[in-house]
């Protein structure tokens, strides 16, 4: 993964009730705090470890305009957005994480 690229990324719990909408330029490093739960707020509080989405959003512009464009959409939108790349709801950690 490239490090002049932004990540746009959703966790949920196991359940699917909650999801959390972020943004990083290190994606491995990013969900492993997630995981770790060394993030204080929303993502520890509702154990939000599992990620179910990810795209490539390009320069920091374009991928905080993206970030803030899928947060305003509303649960049924997300919902589709993560089941049309990963319809298994997988957990894709071990996926980015593999070398």
């Amino acid at each position: 993964m490239t490090k002049n690229n932004h990540f746009i990324y959703i966790l949920t719990n196991k359940n699917h009730t909650t999801f959390y909408v972020g943004r990083t330029i290190d994606l491995i490093q990013r969900i492993y705090t997630h995981r770790q739960k060394l993030v204080e707020g929303f993502t520890k509080k509702y154990n939000l470890t599992k990620l179910v989405y990810f795209e490539s959003g390009g320069d920091f512009e374009s991928s905080l305009a993206r970030e803030r464009k899928i947060k305003k959409y509303c649960r049924a939108w997300k919902k589709n957005l993560i089941e049309s790349i990963n319809p298994e709801w997988k957990d894709l950690y071990n996926l980015i994480t593999k070398t």
